[in-house]
């Protein structure tokens, strides 16, 4: 026993672990989850709860009963948080108290096993080997920078150190899901022990596409395996080495025809016109005819080394990131061949982060550190028009140019003679990124018990764009109609290009103020101020967009060019009188391809409560935010790729509160609400058109993607079965997750109300073994999972059916 507490003492000296045979039986009971396993990080000197921030802890029997598989489960189960399951893996789009993004930077961070997942296109990967998770919300700039403004998620996998033996898992679900996993655990010795293992997991897919003879949508599958090894030279001496890989080849895109949208027929009406449903038969299908998928190859791998000095500790971390996916969109979602795009991205990523910090325990508490990364990006993203979109979006949009000519003039028209036509693009798009920093607390400041905590960031960035965007030369002919003769035709080439490159870079100072009063251990409450950032960045897809604008303005100056048309004495002042004032600009590359960052200030009051001798945690919180510039999704008007604007200012105020409670030695119970009032302070887009300038004032709207309410119920009754019983123990869990109302437009036409889901989950327990029975929206609630318009039509994707399942589970 003596030696064996020895161990235990050098483990969590070294390690900030304990061993798995030494915990209570997992349960969903009030127990200190940080206590019992004590998570090693760089930069904080006390457990969550003792901080001046909001935060939920997650153990892995909190996301087994939560049924927590990816980051995307979390919704709901957090306050304040939104993940909209949508898409693919390549788009996790995550939302806290207001601030949120779809694409490009993300506006909330991701670290697994505390090295940075800088791009979110990987923060969708398989849990089967996570600890536990911690969510901060609010800005967490001063200490972990750029993309934090929202929030923080921290992702802990299993140490060696603290599991031994081999865990294997199966599972089975209806629409024909299935997986399995094994990872061995094992301790070498004292000083070296290691973890390997592997998963592999198939879903047979929830939607059907009508134009491909009801197909599966998103079927899926993926694979991948983790190595984890944690050696001790010394006492005080700790290097922590990780790699994973993890492959997925997934179906995608679900998305239902809802109509034309309401915005389009208002616009009809305030011309005098009236828009027509061309595709009524197809309302409430998924109904487009080239399949649509996303591909990834997902590699990360890092050290961690932690060197115990007498009154510091210090720490250096390296990652790297390697990701290559590719994305198939049919992106006009109808069954007409229009057109299409073929993205893919090749990410390397290389980060490193030096962190000094004081011991636990010390009145005066310090962290100062320095951090860089450098990524290489480099994307291709051809889009193909096919022959119906070369006549619709590319021969109709350039003979606007020709529409409303004055009375007895000759009417004019072009023919595109290209049956399909493919607008290219690569793009190289790197990121330098440097930060020093340093935050200070104060304890026990006059009195005991007040602390006073102050720090500032300066975090630095730099971004270029090297854009080779070349389309296929349009090969078109014009006429010109002089009565019922057409007079002239002439054959021509028109070239489109971009090449370049552009370069940006920001400088920021991120501060941090906080006073907290604890009267106890484990009862405090903080006020806290903290500004945040999101880079800015360029909007590669709106090159397509770019293209056409291109094309037109390509075709009627090589008119205007021509010695039979432009130059001919006869017609020629023609064009120059009814032409010339129609040819649009030179598209500015730089304004309409750069978005400039996001920032916020935010300011919180809470308080963390442990009462009853342990057995209830509760955690409040209020807010309030201020941001500025706020990034926000949308199709570009020709519907050509999604695109980043500033949004002017807006703010969001709210509140969270969690609670647990062990309520008998076999009943515990669990809730979270989250109320978030987000709404635009000053976003008026003014626009010029030939017919007069038109305003959209979306002052008072609500921001898009934020649910105004988060709910979370949830229980445990556990019953400990008699020695002549086949089980040991059974378990019943259950929790409802709701959120809403979301809007998902800016004019807030479109809305999914406030909804729940119910899931359970009976496990029965038998020494090391577990069978598990479950279900996942058991009530089968209909609801939209994600809303979108594009060239005025709506599409949504459903949320996932009522899905039952069995789970086994074995530890030796």
């Amino acid at each position: 026993m003596k030696t064996k507490n020895m161990m235990l003492a050098l483990a969590l000296l070294t390690t900030g672990t304990v061993w798995a045979e030494d915990f209570p039986k997992d349960s969903l009971k009030v127990v200190d989850i940080e206590e019992v396993v004590v998570i090693a990080t760089p930069k904080e000197n006390r457990k969550l709860r003792d901080l001046p921030v909001a935060a939920t802890v997650l153990s892995q029997e909190n996301m087994r009963a939560n049924q927590v598989n990816s980051v995307k489960n979390l919704t709901g189960i957090i306050p304040n948080l939104f993940i909209p399951d949508y898409g693919s893996k390549l788009t996790t789009s995550i939302y806290i108290r207001g601030i949120g993004s779809r694409i490009n930077t993300p506006s909330v961070g991701l670290y697994v096993d505390n090295i940075p997942y800088i791009d979110k296109s990987a923060f969708d990967f398989n849990y089967c080997d996570i600890e536990r998770i911690d969510v901060l919300r609010g800005p967490q700039g001063t200490l972990y920078g750029r993309n934090t403004m929202g929030g923080l998620i921290k992702v802990h996998t299993k140490s060696p150190f603290t599991y031994q033996g081999t865990d294997i898992r199966m599972g089975a679900a209806t629409y024909n899901n299935y997986n399995v996993s094994l990872t061995h655990y094992h301790r070498i010795s004292n000083r070296f022990a290691f973890s390997t293992g592997g998963f592999y997991e198939h879903t047979g897919g929830f939607f059907e596409n009508s134009a491909r003879n009801n197909e599966k949508v998103d079927k899926s599958n993926a694979g991948g395996g983790r190595f984890r090894g944690i050696y001790l030279p010394t006492s005080n001496l700790k290097i922590d080495m990780t790699l994973s890989y993890e492959y997925s080849d997934q179906g995608g895109y679900p998305y239902y025809y809802t109509g034309i949208t309401q915005n389009a027929i208002d616009k009809a009406k305030e011309k005098g016109k009236e828009l027509t449903e061309d595709r009524a038969d197809y309302i409430g299908k998924i109904s487009y005819n080239d399949r649509s998928s996303y591909r990834r190859g997902l590699l990360n791998t890092g050290v961690n080394i932690e060197y115990q000095a007498q009154n510091f500790i210090l720490s250096a971390v390296t990652g790297y990131q390697n990701l290559k996916d590719r994305m198939f969109l049919d992106q006009d979602f109808t069954e007409r061949d229009i057109f299409n795009i073929e993205q893919k991205q090749k990410v390397n990523t290389i980060s490193e982060e030096i962190v000094l910090k004081a011991k636990p325990g010390k009145r005066w508490q310090w962290a100062t550190g320095a951090f860089g990364f450098y990524q290489w990006l480099h994307t291709t993203g051809p889009v193909l028009f096919k022959e119906e979109g070369v006549k619709t979006m590319i021969e109709d949009n350039a003979n606007i140019a020709f529409a409303g000519l004055p009375a007895g003039t000759p009417s004019m028209n072009m023919t595109i003679h290209n049956p399909t036509l493919n607008v290219g693009g690569t793009f190289d798009t790197p990121t330098l990124s440097a930060a020093i920093y340093h935050q200070s607390t104060f304890n026990d400041l006059f009195v005991e018990g007040l602390s006073f905590t102050a720090g500032l960031r300066l975090d630095y960035e730099k971004m270029s764009m090297k854009y080779n965007s070349v389309s296929t030369p349009v090969d078109f002919d014009f006429n010109l109609k002089r009565g019922p003769m057409m007079s002239l035709s002439d054959n021509m080439q028109a070239p489109t290009s971009f090449i370049g490159k552009l370069s940006t870079d920001y400088l920021q100072l991120l501060p941090k103020f906080a006073i907290q009063y604890e009267w106890n251990k484990r009862n405090n409450v903080y006020a806290t101020v903290s500004r945040g950032y999101r880079s800015g960045g360029y909007n590669i897809q709106m090159f397509s967009d770019l293209s056409q604008t291109e094309m037109s303005r390509s075709m009627m100056n090589a008119i205007m060019e021509s010695p039979k048309l432009g130059q001919d004495p006869t017609y020629g002042p023609i064009f120059e009188r009814m032409l010339k004032p129609r040819i649009p600009e030179e598209p500015n590359v730089k304004t309409s391809t750069t978005y400039k960052p996001e920032y916020s200030w935010n300011y919180e009051v809470g308080s963390h409560l442990t009462l009853w001798e342990g057995k209830l945690w509760a955690d409040f919180a209020v807010f309030y935010m201020d941001t500025r510039d706020q990034q926000l999704s949308q199709f570009a008007e020709s519907g050509l790729g999604r695109i980043t604007i500033n949004a002017g200012k807006s703010r969001s105020y709210g509140a969270e509160a969690s609670l647990r409670a062990s309520i008998t030695q076999e009943l515990s119970l669990n809730a979270s609400y989250g109320y978030t009032y987000a709404t635009f302070t000053d976003y008026i887009i003014r626009e010029e058109k030939k017919d007069g300038n038109i305003e959209k004032n979306y002052n008072g709207k609500y921001v898009p993607f934020v649910p105004k309410h988060t709910l979370n119920i949830g229980g445990e009754y556990a019953i400990t079965c008699s020695p002549h019983s086949i089980f040991d123990r059974v378990v019943f869990q259950a929790n409802y997750n709701a959120a809403g109302r979301i809007y998902w437009t800016e004019q807030n036409d479109v809305s999914q109300s406030f909804y729940g889901t119910l899931n359970w989950r009976t496990n029965l327990e038998i020494g090391d073994a577990m069978i598990s029975f479950w279900a996942r929206n058991f009530l089968n609630k209909n609801y939209a999972a994600f809303y979108f318009e594009t060239m005025n039509k709506g599409f949504m994707q459903k949320g996932r059916p009522a899905q039952f399942g069995i789970d086994l589970r074995c530890r030796f």
